[in-house]
């Protein structure tokens, strides 16, 4: 459905120092420097696929949806969608496509909800049944009864988003880009967002490509990740196996029947205690989970205990933060990281 090859974008930024000699400079003379967005990128999301498109702030996520929605063309490389090259067809492109920016809206300010519908249905020259159906099951799912009548200024952020994803999937595209979608909203709007994600995916086998900075969204809704840093490709795959690879760090905590002390194992580290409650920490690449159960149990009359493992928002600060390498060195055959050494240099 989506096909990205070796996909490029830069920016020619103008640099003008301080001062008014060199304002005066520029007028003859300027400065440019070129900012690469994207570099060399390359994915492939496959039709009826939920997929978490995230990365650090800067890292070039918006400018990929709008080179895939057409807004922007790439330096270089090669950006197939449903079959169209986006910034060549943009009009077909735009049938096939529903987009939704969390900083930016698609209705009209001092009309009703229901009348940005009925606009959007005729620029995009939607069969009237496919209209009606579709308004009255987003209607429906979204919660949106309330204020279909209202005019969209009075609206609260959790109204207009959920109006705004509604309006973007009206014409029944196959593919629809979610920019920060749950910006801002509370636990409640979130929900119903994620939940109509599910259910259109589910109904409709639409394909979706989400960027956020809420691991909540990711974790619910998708099943593929996709990983960009300053512009490049760090991870592409299953959610649950980037979880399971690269979630080093885990939570045991555990419920003493008898106040204890002394935990004494170098491998897990204590992060509190309250009463007879105590987490510790642990590095399955220095101490497995199991290990760290058949320690505890062998060393304290337990009455409970909770594990907890990784989640996605713990690696990804990880990663974001130079603490987890998602692209390692191998190591020999047979060594692991405590017994690995580097190799020893002719003559040492």
């Amino acid at each position: 459905m989506i096909k990205v090859c070796n996909v490029s974008k830069d920016f020619k930024l103008y640099k003008r120092p301080a001062g008014f000699f060199n304002v005066l400079k520029s007028a003859f003379y300027r400065s440019y420097e070129v900012k690469n967005a994207v570099k060399d990128l390359n994915f492939q999301i496959d039709g009826g696929e939920i997929v978490g498109y995230v990365g650090p702030n800067g890292a070039g996520k918006s400018t990929t949806i709008k080179m895939l929605s057409g807004i922007l063309t790439p330096t270089q490389g090669e950006i197939i969608v449903s079959g169209i090259v986006p910034y060549r067809n943009r009009i077909a492109n735009s049938k096939n496509i529903g987009v939704v920016f969390g900083q930016r809206s698609q209705l009209y300010w001092d009309l009703p909800v229901e009348d940005s519908f009925d606009l959007h249905e005729k620029m995009y020259e939607i069969p009237p049944q496919v209209f009606r159906k579709n308004v009255s099951l987003f209607t429906e799912v979204l919660d949106m009864g309330s204020f279909l009548c209202q005019p969209v200024r009075q609206l609260s952020l959790g109204q207009k988003m959920r109006a705004n994803i509604a309006i973007s999937l009206l014409h029944d595209p196959k593919i629809v880009f979610l920019d920060e979608p749950t910006i801002g909203l509370d636990i409640v709007a979130k929900a119903a967002i994620r939940n109509f994600i599910l259910e259109v995916n589910r109904t409709k086998g639409t394909t979706f490509l989400i960027t956020t900075h809420d691991m909540s969204d990711i974790e619910q809704v998708c099943r593929k990740l996709i990983l960009i840093d300053k512009g490049r490709l760090q991870y592409e795959g299953e959610l649950k196996s980037f979880r399971e690879k690269f979630g080093r760090k885990y939570t045991v905590s555990v419920t003493l029947r008898e106040p204890a002390s002394g935990f004494g194992h170098p491998l897990l580290e204590v992060l509190g205690q309250k009463e007879n409650t105590i987490s510790f920490s642990g590095d399955k690449t220095k101490l497995s989970i199991a290990e760290a159960v058949n320690y505890l149990t062998h060393t304290f009359e337990i009455e409970d205990i909770s594990i907890q493992d990784s989640d996605v928002e713990s690696i990804l600060r990880e990663v974001y933060a130079g603490e987890c390498d998602l692209n390692p060195i191998p190591l020999p055959d047979g060594a692991t990281p405590e017994n690995s050494s580097p190799p020893r240099t002719p003559g040492r």
